[in-house]
């Protein structure tokens, strides 16, 4: 669904409609790095621009001080963690928060790729 009060909602919309149909044909129980895999392929067959395992650099006061990879970082303005879990924690969305203010970036996706269906 695109909605035009939120940035970039046709490209989210996309990489979200990616990770349900990996989680389709996958279910639950994989490693994330099998996620990550299935996921580049969609995202590829989708025609989605993305880069993964993308290393960032992390700054503090203007020296670099590490680096983190992120899963996928897609069209040059997006930042996604795919995590293999059932549950989201509040810790897991502090991480997302924290890669996305360190990178300077305004979007970004926490999916989880093992979520319980509704059936």
């Amino acid at each position: 669904m695109i909605n035009k009060d939120y940035p970039e909602s046709e490209l989210t919309g996309k990489i979200i409609g990616c990770a349900m149909e990996v989680h389709k044909i996958l279910g639950n129980g994989f490693q994330e790095v099998i996620y990550q895999r299935a996921m580049a392929i969609e995202m590829a067959n989708q025609g989605l621009e993305f880069s993964r395992e993308h290393e960032m650099e992390i700054n503090y006061k203007g020296v670099q001080i590490g680096t983190r990879r992120v899963d996928f970082f897609v069209e040059g303005k997006i930042m996604v963690e795919l995590k293999a879990i059932i549950q989201m924690d509040n810790v897991h969305l502090a991480q997302a928060i924290n890669y996305l203010e360190a990178y300077g970036l305004s979007i970004g996706l926490l999916i989880s790729v093992s979520f319980k269906s509704c059936n």
